[in-house]
């Protein structure tokens, strides 16, 4: 098979599986048609999350902890096999990149099934911040990994070591899937709007997560696309929860702020493009705070500190436990990959 038709393949595949997950999030609105009679308790708050059962069962319980455990152990198998067997980039799909995508769908359909016949997710055993964390960590991560490639403000690099950089970007691996999968285990497939672009936007996440050691999974214009798919989920989901006058802006420009900052720099646009970027950015956040109020905008702000400050603080970690592992090693040092 030359080159060009091995690239074909695996941008094909990737087409291929967006539309798939198209479909099962088609598939997620239809079979949950079936579920609008079961009863919930009334909403408690933020921290509450609602779509839980009233009286949940040790079947219930154990239908969603069962299927989280048997999908991240295969999810997290196959990485191993890709890492340790493959080992090698190319543009076409090895073997293992159709196992994982059969793998994922078959999960797919699995808690689809699940919903239908127990409902609870993992939601019903475990805080509700833990999944919106779980998400927040992966962005970090993709952050502190590209830091060489496309620095971290305004095309600077940050100073985070070769050394954590490229441990993250070798094991980065098993810490995605774990967001994606135990994301997707934590809800019920409900028919909510916010579900229905939550399960689209997993699908992708775990679409990306079979296409390792492809050239489709680094293809930048589409991890950035996954980077700001979180943008719109959080503003949508924002807008339905709270209205015109909610938080919406916050997510929004917040995300928004980390592309203009960070993310827009990776992808080879020239000065004079990015400037034009940055100022269409500027000139909507002081349109939409000119009607909100201007003393309002400093919301805007808060989603790029967190993620900015989170990850130094990874990145402190990372290089600490890197440091203690090279000092307890039997020869003082560890491989340096």
């Amino acid at each position: 098979m030359t080159a060009g038709a091995r690239t074909t393949g695996a941008n094909t595949a990737l087409a291929w599986g967006v539309v798939a997950s198209a479909a099962l999030t088609g598939l997620v609105w239809l079979a949950g048609q079936r579920l609008a009679g079961i009863a919930l308790l009334p909403d408690q708050g933020a921290s509450w999350y609602y779509w839980k059962l009233p009286e949940p069962t040790v079947w219930t319980r154990l239908s969603a902890w069962l299927g989280y455990a048997a999908h991240q152990v295969a999810f997290w198998g196959l990485i191993y096999y890709a890492q340790t067997r493959v080992r090698r980039y190319t543009g076409g799909l090895h073997r293992v990149n159709v196992v994982a995508l059969a793998v994922n769908f078959g999960f797919i359909l699995l808690h689809q099934a699940q919903t239908q016949v127990f409902y609870d997710g993992l939601a019903q055993d475990v805080s509700i911040f833990s999944s919106q964390a779980s998400v927040v960590l992966l962005l970090i991560v993709v952050l502190l990994m590209e830091n060489r490639r496309r620095g971290l403000f305004a095309g600077r690099p940050a100073p985070i070591s070769a050394e954590v950089t490229s441990f993250a970007r070798r094991y980065h691996g098993y810490l995605f899937s774990w967001a994606a999968v135990y994301t997707f285990w934590y809800h019920p497939m409900e028919t909510t709007s916010g579900h229905l672009i939550g399960f689209f936007y997993m699908f992708l996440i775990l679409l990306q997560g079979s296409l390792f050691l492809t050239r489709a999974h680094t293809n930048r214009w589409w991890t950035l696309a996954l980077e700001l798919l979180v943008a719109a989920h959080g503003t949508l989901v924002a807008f339905m929860n709270t209205g015109p006058d909610g938080a919406w802006p916050m997510f929004l420009f917040g995300f928004l702020g980390v592309f203009v900052l960070t993310q827009m720099h990776g992808l080879g646009l020239g000065a004079t493009t990015r400037w034009i970027l940055a100022a269409c950015y500027a000139g909507a956040v002081v349109a939409v705070y000119a009607v909100r109020g201007i003393g309002e905008a400093t919301e805007v702000v808060r989603i790029p500190a967190i993620e900015y400050l989170l990850v130094g603080v990874l990145a402190v970690l990372l290089w600490a436990v890197l440091r203690l592992a090279r000092l307890r090693s039997p020869a003082g040092t560890i491989p340096r990959r």
